[in-house]
């Protein structure tokens, strides 16, 4: 079975043309549903999915309290999906449904996660610009290198999303988040059309706070369980700098020159001070993530016995 999941925010005019491009794209691959996601939609929206509900079988729907953006909305319909492969599509009808036999080809390959890549995007050439440049640090930061990171097209196996907790805006890094935890991931050309219909609510900001988040995704990615390897290298890093400052000065000490009056020294005993920050902040978060692990570690110990006594 296939789950298509589709996060919709004012896409009134777009939802019912998608069914049925849908419908042409899976009706001979088998059972497939389709669950659109509401995210506080303002228009028609929700009224043109109570339709589409009513007239066809397939057809869920999921209506958020109010707008909580895409990454939300995209674990909503994840939490509801029951196909063993799931589809994410946008509803704005610049993805095709007609790739989706593709991906789903490219799925029984191996891979677990198959990304769209829009290699010719129908967009501005400003938006262009930005998302090259995105994907390219992305892939630089992250290890996975992917042409195209947030494409709305992808295909998953179940265990994928099962295993993604995605919240704030963390849907850019979907590839990522599950290449650090073990899945096989790549990604297919696929075509990109003209928006039809509404505007983009995605502007230049989003490229800023997309950084911060591939940040916490690199950090959680590949120091989660090793917190020491970030914070101790840094801070080893800036010790040996200002400790070879000091030494440095303490040998033109040596030689009569006056050091007291020089901003090198300053800035010697700063980087000691902060690089020593540094290794004890690693060392904090090593014995928090100890502490974790036990008690996640304990816990599935009782789990494990409880299931031995009530068999």
């Amino acid at each position: 079975m296939i789950s298509v999941v589709i996060p919709v925010r004012d896409e009134e005019h777009s939802v019912g043309p998608l069914l049925d491009e849908l419908q042409d794209a899976l009706e001979e691959g088998g059972e497939w549903e389709a669950i659109y996601v509401d995210d506080g939609s303002t228009d028609g929206t929700f009224g043109a999915l109570s339709e589409l509900h009513d007239r066809s079988a397939n057809v869920r729907v999921v209506r958020l309290r109010r707008a909580f953006g895409k990454a939300a909305a995209l674990d909503a319909g994840f939490r509801e999906a029951a196909g063993d492969v799931v589809v994410t599509i946008d509803g704005d009808l610049q993805d095709d449904p007609a790739e989706i036999p593709r991906l789903l080809a490219k799925l029984e390959e191996g891979f677990d996660l198959v990304s769209g890549w829009k290699r010719h995007r129908r967009d501005p050439l400003v938006r262009r610009a930005l998302s090259r440049l995105f994907n390219a640090v992305t892939s630089a930061v992250s290890g996975l290198r992917l042409h195209d990171m947030n494409c709305g097209l992808k295909a998953y196996r179940a265990e994928v999303v099962h295993d993604l907790r995605l919240y704030g805006e963390l849907h850019r890094f979907v590839p990522v988040l599950a290449h650090y935890r073990g899945f096989r991931v790549t990604e297919l050309p696929v075509s990109h059309r003209p928006r039809r219909h509404g505007r983009s609510r995605y502007g230049p900001e989003r490229y800023v706070r997309g950084f911060l988040d591939l940040l916490t995704v690199t950090f959680m990615g590949r120091y989660r369980h090793r917190p020491l390897h970030l914070f101790g290298g840094l801070g080893l890093l800036l010790t040996l700098v200002g400790t070879g400052v000091l030494v440095y000065l303490t040998i033109i000490k040596a030689g009569g020159a006056a050091i007291g009056h020089r901003p090198l020294l300053a800035l010697g005993v700063l980087l000691v001070v902060v690089g020593m920050q540094f290794l004890s902040l690693g060392l904090l978060s090593e014995l928090i993530t100890s502490h974790h692990e036990e008690r996640a570690a304990g816990r599935a110990r009782s789990e494990a016995a409880v299931d031995e006594i009530l068999r």
